[in-house]
């Protein structure tokens, strides 16, 4: 399908229902208003045409720029689009999901997130924390710097609370994904979940919910799951 396809298949899939909740949480015009598991259904007209998936992004609308996320090679992308990426990512959707996802299969995963954390833009600041935290789902313990992320850890313990609002939510996200994920690290993101406790985000006119990082913890280990590593984090 050419760029103009989807767009209008991308308009006859959304719906004002779908627009307005989108809306309540933070979505700005341009968008059509397509539920995630239709985009899901596009995935496979875009996947092999890498120049479509970014020109998707490229153009400003929310639907598009999500099915871009989903459709991306991210061993193809390069370091200067991701950087883009993150720039024209406005909301904690596309900073969260589009722009970390695919961040974090990417051959700069931790470069970036390095980067991005400490940005003084909070959506930028998003796509780091987030982008780290999918680079551990996948990636296995023995290439991980474990000391580096017990740094971030207590870097969570001790500024969480005081950190800007979605970045709050992603410092949050950091510690279940260790917890979860890093087996070494179970106890210590243990630790640090049970002193942050209930961590505070504004989620707008919504129904969502912060999860506590210690109850998700313990619920992976009662599952026996602890250290299964993900396929992929582009979902």
């Amino acid at each position: 399908m050419t760029f103009d396809e989807i767009m209008q298949k991308l308009e006859e899939l959304g719906s004002e229902q779908t627009k307005q909740i989108y809306a309540n949480h933070g979505v700005r015009e341009p968008y059509f208003g397509v539920k995630i598991g239709d985009l899901k259904k596009l995935v496979k007209f875009v996947k092999k045409d890498h120049e479509l998936a970014l020109k998707l992004y490229d153009s400003g609308n929310h639907d598009a720029m999500y099915l871009a996320g989903l459709s991306v090679n991210p061993k193809l992308i390069s370091k200067e689009i991701l950087q883009e990426w993150a720039e024209k990512a406005y909301w904690y959707m596309a900073a969260e999901y589009s722009v970390a996802q695919v961040a974090g299969e990417s051959d700069y995963a931790l470069e970036l997130s390095r980067e991005w954390m400490k940005s003084g833009e909070e959506m930028i600041a998003v796509c780091g924390w987030s982008t780290y935290s999918n680079y551990i789902t996948i990636t296995p313990d023995e290439r991980l710097d474990l000391i580096e992320i017990r740094d971030l850890l207590n870097q969570v313990k001790n500024t969480v609370h005081q950190e800007r609002n979605r970045v709050r939510y992603v410092m949050n996200g950091f510690v279940i994904s260790v917890g979860a994920y890093v087996a070494e690290l179970t106890e210590e993101a243990k630790q640090v979940a049970e002193h942050i406790g209930k961590v505070h985000v504004d989620v707008g006119n919504t129904a969502c919910k912060v999860p506590l990082a210690n109850d998700y913890i313990k619920k992976i280990e009662e599952k026996n799951k602890v250290g299964l590593k993900r396929k992929t984090c582009i979902c």
